[in-house]
């Protein structure tokens, strides 16, 4: 990963965030340069998914810096001030969040059209290319609820896509889909960091963040524990504990081969 600063798109400082006597996180310092895929691993409680909402502005650190894309993010202080963050930073959660009622295309279309005022043709053509990269071109007329988790989890990330943001965040996005889908999604993802895609996931996939990772960010407690490549920190480190829950993990996720869970 580089490390000029002028690459940087996220840089987080001694962040600090508790949620009443609970402290979370605990000092966080993190950079993500521009054209990065960066995992996050650790342990369940360790403040990863914290982590990613502090970076969309999603929750806000009592103490610390934070600046995303030029943003000084932790001054933000209007809900309107944040939405223009979030219109540059798209984030795919663990559930889907599709509406029901509407189609798939619609799904793509809302927020591009209504947030960003992007016409609608124009708009509704983006998604299509969209959905045929996420192979899923055929479903544009269907509702979610006629769609499989891995297939409802694919039209999310098209429609963060449709914002055309400078950065994605992945939040845990397989941890709710059933085994035999999961390889869907992590082929979409991989298809898109390979196009140069900005990202920052995390994800308890092993295999697939040292397949995909620039970067590989260890977390527990509250605290970045260690950082380094993925050859570092899944091979290479001393940090027992490190090693422990890599060898743990490992053995329980498949890769992502060409054309596997597709």
């Amino acid at each position: 990963m580089t490390t000029s600063t002028d690459t940087a798109i996220v840089k987080l400082e001694d962040v600090h965030l508790s949620f009443g006597n609970t402290q979370v996180l605990k000092g966080i310092d993190l950079t993500v340069n521009k054209g990065d895929a960066v995992s996050i691993i650790g342990p369940s409680g360790s403040g990863k998914s914290t982590l990613l909402r502090c970076i969309n502005a999603l929750a806000m650190p009592q103490s610390g810096r934070i600046t995303v894309a030029g943003t000084r993010v932790d001054t933000l202080t209007k809900e309107s001030e944040r939405i223009e963050l979030r219109k540059r930073v798209g984030i795919v959660f663990q559930q889907y969040n599709l509406f029901p009622h509407l189609t798939v295309l619609d799904n793509i279309v809302l927020a591009p059209t209504r947030i960003l005022g992007a016409d609608r043709t124009a708009t509704e053509k983006l998604a299509r290319e969209l959905l045929e990269k996420v192979r899923l071109s055929e479903k544009a007329d269907a509702y979610p609820g006629q769609l499989s988790g891995g297939q409802q989890q694919r039209v999310a990330i098209a429609r963060a896509l449709a914002m055309k943001p400078e950065l994605v965040l992945f939040d845990e996005v397989t941890s709710a889909l059933d085994p035999e889908t999961v390889g869907e999604v992590l082929w979409v993802i991989r298809d898109l960091i390979r196009d140069g895609m900005t990202s920052i996931l995390v994800t308890h996939e092993m295999r697939f963040a040292e397949e995909i990772s620039d970067t590989v960010v260890f977390t527990e407690n509250g605290r970045v524990v260690a950082h380094g490549s993925p050859k570092e920190i899944f091979h290479d480190s001393d940090n027992s504990r490190i090693r422990q829950f890599v060898g743990g993990l490992s053995g329980a996720r498949a890769s992502v081969r060409d054309g596997e869970g597709i």
